[in-house]
């Protein structure tokens, strides 16, 4: 089954209900489009809900974590919502559950983003602090992923 992703909004909070294979190809370029959307509207805290996630494979989990450092780059977060057996072993082979929040309750993530998160916020922040704010690093086109 290709991935399928459902949008939902929770006050500042975008809830992106995943089903399906995250796996290379159009499958995580449909995942890549949907964050960049969310990030060019100033929508920087984001829930993925894996919880009807079937598989990933290495190029599903490398998507997620660029969406990760895309979001952080740009002052938002992503955090990750009812992982499966098979999703949770993997990300402990990778020790990737050192780098995301993993919430069983989507209250809960909801409610760990704290204050309201805006692009416009993170813009302000970034500018007192004197950072260069949503430039591409010097050698990379914009638009790719780390």
């Amino acid at each position: 089954m290709n991935l399928e992703i459902a949008l939902r909004r929770d006050n500042e909070v975008t809830i992106l209900d995943l089903s399906g294979r995250m796996r290379a190809g159009a499958d995580i370029v449909k995942f890549r489009q949907a964050l960049k959307a969310l990030v060019g509207e100033g929508r920087l805290a984001v829930v993925a809900n894996l919880e009807k996630i079937g598989r990933i494979d290495s190029s599903g989990l490398g998507e997620l974590i660029a969406g990760f450092v895309t979001l952080e780059k740009n002052g938002g977060k992503l955090k990750l919502l009812n992982l499966n057996e098979s999703v949770v072993e993997l990300m402990v082979m990778t020790k990737l559950l050192t780098v995301f929040e993993v919430f069983e309750d989507e209250g809960e993530a909801v409610r760990s983003f704290g204050l309201n998160i805006t692009k416009a916020d993170a813009v302000s922040v970034a500018a007192a602090a004197g950072d260069s704010f949503g430039d591409e690093p010097e050698g990379r086109p914009a638009g790719d992923q780390v």
